[in-house]
């Protein structure tokens, strides 16, 4: 029985890279010898097990062989007689096929070593074709390591695997899973770009695939192209270290655009609507959990209004801040303003531009805070005011409180 570090951890290790978790890999070894040395078993595909003392995840080695379309159409083979090298040959990307034994010395059958020098995503071998999550995991991976490229040989595979449907089989669950891991990365617009080349964006997210080639008002958006401002938008929310929420609700922001009627280009009247239509659709299709689903409509309905909210006065402002329910939610409202900096800072030339929209709008959200509702309610019922009128009421101190605030410019 041997047992070797794989994967990520070399990987990073090798790129100089902070190693966060550990796989390891176990040869010669069946699941009852592993049991009887403690090792807890959790896998429930294959056998995984943690180690007793570290917790990590040793896997025993195993092959794959392809059964039916789609990704959960394999048949494991885990047995003492299955090698290193096998094992090694059936992972995506010879940079993650490389493995560590216990003395430091590396195996790397797969030129995995090479390919980190010449900063390229290139796969193992064939068997790569058999899983469509592959095609997720070299986009992520091309938006994690900006300065590599994906090699021609796996750019032309993935094409094929493409036009062969395998991409049509990919569950929402794991749809998502990448989708977001990839949304958190480096430079976000590398996934889309990988994607799309090999024609899986159009596939797998239609609402976004479609907005490329849309032109934009340049007065607006000098970019022109909406695919292209949505890249643009997704870098800046990495540059800004945006969570989740705030990049997926980037990515749903503008959908509607790519159905505009062609005649009435470049503008994009109504767009908000269907971009709160499309973001609900794609949410239910990909499984999106509540958090990203509810800042993505708002943003979507909203983000137009929030950029002109530097012409509102006090009643407009508050009518705002009640729609976004910002008073019950004033940490969504935050990163609803997050995302629509994102938005006006993702525009060519406009990068380095201030927003005062956020921070004015953040002080109005302290000011209405700061009205005494509780109090307003209980003068308005001893003067027997009942149901709307309490309400008006609230909503008319809300707006005087806010009337100091100048237009455009935060206090």
């Amino acid at each position: 029985m041997h047992s070797y570090i794989v994967g990520g951890a070399v990987r990073d290790r090798l790129l100089g890279l902070p190693v966060q978790d550990r796989d390891w890999v176990v040869v010669g070894a069946t699941p009852d010898e592993l049991r009887a040395l403690g090792y807890l078993p959790v896998g429930a595909d294959f056998p995984v097990f943690l180690h007793p003392e570290t917790k990590e995840e040793h896997a025993l080695a195993r092959t794959e062989r392809k059964t039916a379309p789609g990704y959960h159409g394999f048949v494991f083979q885990a047995s003492p007689e299955v090698t290193l090298e096998e094992d090694l040959q059936r992972r995506d990307l010879t940079i993650n096929a490389i493995a560590e034994g216990a003395d430091g010395s590396l195996i790397d059958p797969w030129g995995g070593q090479r390919d980190l020098a010449q900063k390229l995503l290139r796969h193992v071998s064939p068997a790569f074709a058999e899983d469509p999550v592959r095609i997720l995991r070299v986009a992520r991976f091309a938006a994690r390591f900006t300065d590599f490229q994906v090699a021609p040989e796996t750019k032309a595979l993935m094409r094929v695997m493409v036009e062969a449907g395998e991409a049509d089989a990919l569950v929402p669950e794991r749809v998502w899973r990448e989708l977001s891991r990839g949304l958190m990365e480096a430079k976000p617009s590398r996934m889309f770009e990988v994607l799309r080349e090999c024609g899986a964006l159009e596939r797998v997210l239609p609402e976004v695939a479609r907005l490329f080639g849309v032109p934009q008002r340049a007065d607006y958006h000098p970019e022109i192209d909406t695919g292209v401002h949505l890249m643009m938008v997704l870098d800046m929310a990495a540059r800004l270290a945006a969570p989740l929420t705030v990049r997926y609700a980037c990515l749903g922001h503008d959908l509607g655009k790519g159905t505009t009627p062609a005649d009435v280009l470049p503008r994009h009247l109504g767009h908000e609507e269907r971009s709160v239509e499309l973001v609900r659709q794609m949410g239910e299709r990909l499984r999106v959990d509540n958090a990203c689903n509810a800042l993505a409509e708002v943003t979507a309905r909203e983000h137009g209004n929030v950029h002109r909210s530097g012409e509102f006065g006090a009643a407009a402002i508050v009518r705002l801040l009640e729609r976004c329910d910002a008073l019950r939610r004033p940490d969504r409202f935050a990163e609803l303003l997050l995302a629509c900096e994102c938005d006006a800072r993702g525009r060519l030339g406009l990068e380095g531009s201030a927003y005062p929209q956020r921070p004015r709008l953040l002080e109005a959200l302290r000011l209405v805070q700061a009205v005494d509702s509780t109090a307003i309610a209980a003068a308005a019922t001893e003067r027997g005011k009942r149901g709307p009128d309490i309400g008006q009421a609230i909503h008319a101190a809300r707006v005087d409180a806010l009337r100091g605030l100048e237009p455009g410019v935060p206090r």
